[in-house]
Order: structure tokens, then C-alpha cells, then sequence
């Protein structure tokens, strides 16, 4: 059975719409993809694990990055 990187109930953190992170659960690995949980909501959905951060803190430089953030 393939494993990912992240563990199921791990908390993990996506960029959405490249404007809000989001935070959700692991649920499953398969194929590649995790499905996941929204925290905020019933919501899911499946993603590659690239788009994952361990933390808030990561997402939020990435997505400072993302739109071109100069200190």
C-alpha cells in the first residue's frame, strides 16, 4: 500500500483561490491524492500533496510569495 508523506488526522494547511489558507484533516491516501476535510465546514475534497503545509505560518509565506511580497 503506497503512504504519503502526511498521516491520516493530521492537520495540514492549503492556499485557496491563491487569496485565503484554509486548514482541513487528513482523512485518506490513495492514488497520489489525499482527501481531506475542511475544519470549517462539512466541505472536502482530494489533492495532490504538493499543495499541503505542515503549518499556517508556511502557507502564509508561500502565499506571500505567491503574490510577488517584498518586504
Amino acid at each position: 500500500m503506497a503512504q504519503g508523506k502526511f498521516q491520516v488526522g493530521q492537520t495540514v494547511y492549503l492556499i485557496s483561490s491563491v487569496n485565503w489558507i484554509k486548514e482541513a484533516t487528513v482523512l485518506k491516501y490513495s492514488g497520489g491524492f489525499y482527501t481531506i476535510k475542511w475544519t470549517d465546514s462539512d466541505g472536502g475534497t482530494r489533492v495532490r500533496e504538493s499543495r499541503f503545509f505542515v503549518s499556517k505560518e508556511d502557507a502564509e509565506n508561500e502565499l506571500k510569495r505567491m503574490k510577488g511580497y517584498r518586504p
